[in-house]
């Protein structure tokens, strides 16, 4: 394979198992920060692409950190127990 895939003409990058962790890191939050403006404005086919790329990058980051940290507000039984406006992320204590 060479160092894009090509899946029709649609170029969706590297091989996120070819990232080394800090790389993979940094696309996952520039495809996460365009998310909203592709979802918006994008074409169809930019939103395929921009679905499928986000695929493969989180698909690698979970099978590189099957044991990472979840927070329990960001479960079905934490979610049920918060309230409205309730904090939901790791670190931020709950009121």
């Amino acid at each position: 394979m060479n160092e894009h895939d090509e899946r029709g003409t649609t170029m969706t990058g590297v091989d996120p198992s070819r990232l080394d962790d800090q790389q993979l890191m940094k696309e996952l939050e520039t495809i996460h920060r365009t998310r909203h403006d592709t979802l918006l404005y994008g074409s169809n086919d930019a939103l395929r692409a921009h679905n499928e790329r986000m695929a493969q990058l989180e698909g690698e980051y979970l099978r590189r950190n099957p044991r990472r940290l979840v927070s329990a507000g960001r479960t079905r039984e934490g979610a049920r127990e918060r309230g409205c406006g309730e904090a939901a992320t790791p670190g931020t204590p709950a009121t």
